[in-house]
């Protein structure tokens, strides 16, 4: 017997959540449930507004599609379907066949924001000798992100610092960025997702500075391709891997495999999953990728947990029950 039944779910956001310049008042998502004589499964279907390019619509109408095949007992090819689409069903899947462990790597790099002086006693609070954390740069100029980032490394000796601009500079405004960072304090500059839009700008920037890169929307992007090989995304330290936004578990599994043959670092992150996805994604990082901190520190975004918890959180949770059924179907 299998049955399938797909939940959509609205979570409320903090108030100062902005994704290309809008604010996420709500987040909204498709959660995935299968069954079968084995045992039920989940799986979190989350296309990110102004990042994905297909619509949480649009994802809904695909999955009914699969879902339908999946009941009747046919096999599911996920290299056609949205990307949100691919990681969602082929994660429920992963789980209900038993090849998902349970442990999770839940020390996620925190996402620092807000006043600096606050920030640097929290971070010094932070276990282990090799304290990693995300900054969100490009959201004002690039002065004041390049001081802050100098007065973080200065300040605690063994920080190192992920940077995330969404190619949010120009060529100019990234040089100005890194004449504020001394240039004895690079190093620690774990790498800088993205500086500006064009690939050979940012590639540019890296070798003029001496600060590593990583490719975000750049592997989005190419990933696209029927042509992809990462062979092609030379230049960069690392490869930020959003699974919502890259396709199925065994694409990201492909992805990191190559990477580690090509001295790649790669880094499982957030699309801002709900706890429900963002607990899957620990896993997934605990499992292939054990001794790399993940990017998942994304709960304090939101208001309210889903089903499952993330360890630590005092938000309060909504269960499935709770949110609204929008198709089912079961075969014998």
């Amino acid at each position: 017997m299998r049955s399938a039944t797909l939940y959509r779910y609205c979570l409320p956001m903090d108030s100062g959540v902005i994704l290309r310049n809008q604010k996420l008042v709500e987040r909204e998502g498709l959660i995935i449930e299968l069954q079968d004589d084995h045992g039920l499964a989940l799986g979190e279907v989350a296309p990110l507004p102004g990042f994905s390019l297909e619509s949480l619509e649009q994802a809904q109408q695909q999955l009914i599609a699969q879902l339908q095949l999946w009941v009747s007992g046919e096999l599911i090819t996920y290299d056609d379907l949205f990307p949100s689409v691919a990681f969602g069903l082929s994660m429920a899947e992963l789980e209900l066949n038993g090849g998902l462990p349970q442990a999770g790597h839940y020390h996620a790099a925190p996402l620092c924001s807000g006043d600096p002086d606050e920030l640097i006693p929290l971070l010094n609070a932070l276990p282990g000798d090799h304290r990693v954390a995300k900054i969100k740069v490009g959201l004002y100029e690039a002065i004041r992100d390049g001081m802050i980032v100098n007065l973080f490394l200065e300040s605690m000796p063994d920080l190192q610092l992920r940077l995330d601009a969404n190619q949010a500079w120009t060529p100019a405004k990234a040089e100005k960025f890194a004449q504020y960072v001394s240039p004895s304090l690079r190093q620690r500059i774990a790498f800088l997702e993205e500086p500006c839009p064009s690939p050979s700008d940012s590639l540019a920037f890296a070798i003029n500075t001496g600060i590593a890169i990583a490719w975000d929307e750049t592997l989005q992007q190419a990933v696209r391709r029927a042509d992809f090989q990462l062979e092609d995304l030379t230049g960069a330290k690392a490869i930020v891997i959003k699974p919502t936004l890259i396709g199925s578990v065994q694409r990201c599994i492909t992805l990191i495999e190559k990477a580690k043959t090509l001295g790649i670092q790669a880094v499982i992150s957030s699309s801002i999953e709900s706890s429900l996805g963002l607990c899957q994604l620990a896993r997934f990082a605990q499992w292939q990728l054990p001794n790399e901190i993940p990017g998942l520190d994304t709960i304090s975004l939101f208001k309210a947990q889903l089903e499952s918890a993330w360890p630590n959180s005092a938000l309060p949770i909504q269960t499935l029950a709770q949110q609204t059924v929008v198709w089912q179907s079961q075969c014998e």
